[in-house]
C-alpha cells in the first residue's frame, strides 16, 4: 500500500468496510440456511432453475456451443443478456447487460449495441453496398435468443440513428482498422446516441432509458481472437486446463468500481483537486452510484443546465446529485481485452455481477470444468465404429458406471452455476438452502441475492489446435 496516495488508501479502507455491511445479509443466508422443512419440492427448485435456460450449438469455427441462463431477483429483473453471429463477418457476439434504476437502459443497449459492433466490423465497401440496398440494423445479425422487440415508435428513432451511424463508418478507411478502437467507437457513440435521443426527441421512453443506465460486457470471438468490451462490474473469466490436467481461471476483465485503485485514481485526475473529497463518498460515484463505467446514467453525464430544463421538471430536484460540478462524472468507454485461444482454453464465461457475489473465478471455472466432463455421461452410449473387443466394450461400462455417480443435474452449464452459487456448501448442493434461497419474498429477495445472468461458451480444441493465428 506504499504506493497508494492518503486519499485512495482512505477511499479503499472506507470502500472495504462498505462493502463488508452491505454483503452480510447475503453472506448470512447464503452460509447459514435456515432450518425446518423446505418450501420448495426438488421439482419446482428445477423448474425455477431452468425456466429461462438457453444452449446453442455451432458447426465449425472455433465455438461448440453455448449455455445462457439468468435467474430474477428485481421485478421486474433488470439484467438482460444477447448472443448472436454476425451476418456479414464470421464473429459470434455473447454479451451480458446489468441494468441499475430500472430495465430500460440494459434492455435496449443488449439488442443496439450488438447492431452497432456487428456493422463497424463490415469493410466500408461492403457497408456502404449494405446500406445502399436498404439494410436495415437487424439485418447485420443473426440472435440465438432473442425474445424482445422495439415498439414501431421507438424502433424508427432507433433506426434513424443506426443508419446515421452505418453512413458514417462508410467514410472510414479499411487500412486504419483496429478492433479496439472499433469496439471502443460502438460503445461510446451507442452512449452519445441514447442521449442525443434524449434531448432532441424527449419522451417517457426515451427519458425512461436516459436516467436509468447499465453495465455491459460484449465478447466477440472469431477464429482464435478473443476481444471481450467491459463497462461496469460485469467480469469475463477464461477456463484453461495445464498439462497436469489442472484447471486455471484466467480473469479477463477488471471491475470500474471503487475497489479498483486504477479507476479510482482516472476518475479522480479527471476532476479539480477541491472535488477530491466528494466525486466519490461511501463507494460510490457522488455518493450514489456503485460502477464508476456505465451506459446511459446521464444524471452523471449532462450539464447541470440541461438537467434543470430536461429532468428537474419531471423528476424533481433530488435527480442533480450533491457537488455536481464539472460533469460528466461518468464515461462508457469500455475497457478492452484481446486473447489469442489456444487448444487448453475450454471455455469462457461472462456474468452480472450477481454471480461473483457468490463465487470466485476459480470456483466457478472449477464448476464448469468438472461439469464439461460430466455432462458426456448425459449422452446415450455410442460405440466407437471400428471393430472392438467385447473386453473394451466392458470396460466402457464400467467407465460409464462410475461416471454416472457424478453426472450433473443439469445440462446447462450456466443453470448448473446458478445452482450450486445459491445452494452449494462444502459438501455439495444443499436442497433446503436452494429452497429458501428462491422462495425468499419479493420484498426482501434483494437483499439476499441479485440478478443473475451468466452465459458460457465451449470453445473447440481440434480447431484451435489447426487454426493459424
Amino acid at each position: 500500500m506504499s504506493n497508494w496516495s492518503p486519499k485512495i488508501l482512505a477511499i479503499r479502507i472506507h470502500s472495504l468496510a462498505a462493502t463488508f455491511n452491505r454483503s452480510y445479509h447475503r453472506a448470512t443466508a447464503l452460509h447459514h440456511p435456515p432450518t425446518g422443512p423446505p418450501k420448495l419440492s426438488p421439482y419446482d427448485v428445477n423448474c425455477i432453475l431452468r425456466a429461462n435456460e438457453h444452449s446453442q450449438e455451432f458447426f465449425g469455427g472455433s465455438v461448440k456451443s453455448y449455455d445462457s441462463n439468468q435467474l430474477a431477483s428485481n421485478s421486474p429483473i433488470e439484467d438482460s443478456r444477447s448472443e448472436a453471429s454476425c451476418v456479414h463477418t464470421s464473429g459470434l457476439l455473447v454479451g451480458i447487460f446489468d441494468g441499475h434504476g430500472g430495465p430500460a437502459c440494459s434492455q435496449v443497449i443488449s439488442k443496439r449495441l450488438m447492431r452497432y459492433i456487428a456493422a463497424s466490423l463490415v469493410p466500408p465497401d461492403d457497408l456502404r453496398q449494405h446500406m445502399l440496398g436498404g439494410a436495415q440494423s437487424f439485418s447485420f445479425l443473426s440472435c440465438h435468443n432473442d425474445k424482445l422487440e422495439f415498439v414501431s415508435e421507438i424502433k424508427e428513432l432507433y433506426e434513424k440513428s443506426f443508419n446515421q451511424f452505418a453512413n458514417e463508418l462508410t467514410n472510414t478507411t479499411l487500412a486504419g482498422f483496429q478492433m479496439h478502437q472499433t469496439l471502443e467507437n460502438a460503445f461510446v457513440r451507442l452512449d452519445q446516441d441514447l442521449s442525443r435521443e434524449a434531448i432532441e426527441m424527449p419522451s417517457l421512453r426515451t427519458m425512461s432509458v436516459a436516467m436509468s443506465g447499465a453495465v455491459a460486457l460484449v465478447a466477440h470471438i472469431d477464429g482464435p481472437h478473443l476481444h471481450v468490451a467491459s463497462v461496469g462490474d460485469c467480469s469475463a473469466v477464461l477456463g484453461t486446463v495445464t498439462d497436469t490436467g489442472q484447471w486455471v481461471a484466467k480473469k479477463l476483465t477488471n471491475e470500474h468500481n471503487s475497489d479498483n485503485v486504477g479507476e479510482v485514481r482516472r476518475l479522480l485526475s479527471e476532476h479539480p483537486a477541491t472535488e477530491r473529497d466528494t466525486v466519490i463518498r461511501g463507494e460510490r460515484l457522488l455518493g450514489q452510484l456503485a460502477p464508476l463505467r456505465a451506459m446511459g446514467d446521464f444524471r452523471y453525464k449532462w450539464s447541470r443546465e440541461q438537467l434543470e430544463q430536461l429532468v428537474v421538471p419531471q423528476f424533481g430536484e433530488q435527480v442533480i446529485a450533491p457537488y455536481y460540478l464539472t460533469p460528466p462524472y461518468l464515461s462508457a468507454c469500455p475497457e478492452i481485452t484481446h486473447h489469442i485461444l489456444t487448444p487448453r482454453d475450454k471455455f469462457l464465461i461472462i456474468a452480472s455481477d450477481g454471480l461473483w457475489d457468490t463465487m470466485s473465478a476459480m470456483q466457478t471455472v472449477h464448476l464448469v470444468g468438472e461439469h464439461m466432463y460430466g455432462k458426456a455421461f448425459l449422452q446415450p452410449l455410442k460405440l466407437p465404429k471400428h471393430d472392438i473387443t467385447l473386453g473394451e466394450i466392458s470396460q466402457m461400462l464400467s467407465t460409464r458406471k462410475a461416471g454416472l455417480q457424478k453426472k450433473p443435474l443439469d445440462r446447462n452449464a450456466a443453470t448448473h452455476l446458478i445452482r450450486n452459487a445459491l445452494g452449494g456448501t462444502e459438501y455439495g448442493v444443499e436442497h433446503s438452502k436452494l429452497s429458501h434461497m428462491l422462495s425468499l419474498p419479493q420484498d426482501i429477495v434483494r437483499l439476499f441475492r441479485d440478478d443473475i445472468t451468466i452465459t458460457v461458451v465451449y470453445f473447440d480444441s481440434e480447431y484451435l489446435r489447426n487454426c493459424p493465428t
